[in-house]
């Protein structure tokens, strides 16, 4: 996916892509580039800055991949359209 949120992920989207991700049991990981994160962590999140522009790939891995996956994809995308609206 593309973030297009004019501000990237920063602390508060990231919080809030936390709680989200906490709702699954399974991993969930966020690849930017050469940088992979915990979504469960929001350190994890604020160490590698993603910013307006980048691609991330979501990976899920556990009991409930595909709800997950579909959580934090969903997530993504309303935080991409807030900034457009």
């Amino acid at each position: 996916m593309k973030i297009k949120n004019e501000n990237g992920l920063h602390l508060r989207p990231a919080g809030m892509l936390v709680s989200e991700a906490n709702r699954c049991s399974s991993h969930v990981m966020m690849v930017c580039g050469e940088h992979t994160m915990n979504c469960k962590s929001l350190m994890s999140l604020l160490a590698f800055p993603v910013c307006p522009g980048d691609e991330v790939t979501v990976e899920c891995y556990g009991e409930d991949e595909e709800q997950a996956l579909a959580r934090i994809v969903s997530f993504l995308e309303r935080l991409n359209q807030e900034d457009q609206s």
